[in-house]
């Protein structure tokens, strides 16, 4: 499946402003038009990747559940 066929609504073009490193896992915060998209994946894909700060990207979301809490 290619980017193109996602969804539009759950994809965010953006960029890298922050990568924290661990040796599994990282997390990455994105800029984007809608504000910071926050995820966290393996080390390795970010260095597969070639990922670094100012790095574009899009973030896809995939979502399979949605929880809400009521704000006073």
């Amino acid at each position: 499946m290619s980017i193109q066929a996602i969804n539009v609504r759950n994809q965010f073009r953006g960029k890298i402003t922050s990568i924290v490193e661990d040796e599994v896992l990282s997390g990455l915060d994105i800029e984007t038009p809608i504000g910071i998209v926050s995820s966290v994946i393996t080390s390795r894909s970010v260095k597969d990747m070639g990922l670094v700060i100012g790095s574009e990207v899009v973030a896809l979301i995939k979502a399979t559940e949605v929880s809400i809490g009521k704000l006073s």
